[in-house]
């Protein structure tokens, strides 16, 4: 994503920049960054949408009898009450739960990062 925001920075700008004598570090931090800053700024909404999400895999596979009090994450106990103990109903609003919190949590980010910058996903 880096890459091919940085690919549509127009040449001419770093050869203005060299001929007046800018070092390489002030033409990353005069021309790259500025460039780079709205794929940064969507990249890290969109990251926020998913801080809930811990891994189920990782964590349910590290699960054992000794630490299952202290490892329980909330896509393990989706699992476990959902498809091991057959309460469908009860997982599907714990999932709805954590969507919706997601959500809000892409929102607020969404408006952060819109007030900070003219950037936002809406």
């Amino acid at each position: 994503m880096y890459i091919a925001a940085l690919a549509g920075v127009d040449p001419t700008l770093h050869e203005a920049a060299k001929i007046d004598g800018a070092s390489r570090w002030q033409r990353v931090l005069h021309i790259d960054l500025p460039t780079l800053m709205p794929t940064i700024s969507i990249m890290f909404i969109m990251a926020c949408g998913s801080i809930m999400n811990v891994g189920f895999e990782k964590a349910y596979l590290l699960q054992n009898k000794l630490n299952l009090n202290v490892a329980e994450v909330l896509q393990t106990y989706v699992y476990k009450v959902g498809l091991i103990n057959a309460q469908y109903s009860f997982s599907a609003a714990i999932n709805l739960f954590s969507t919706v919190i997601n959500i809000i949590l892409l929102l607020v980010m969404n408006q952060i990062v819109k007030k900070l910058s003219d950037t936002s996903l809406l």
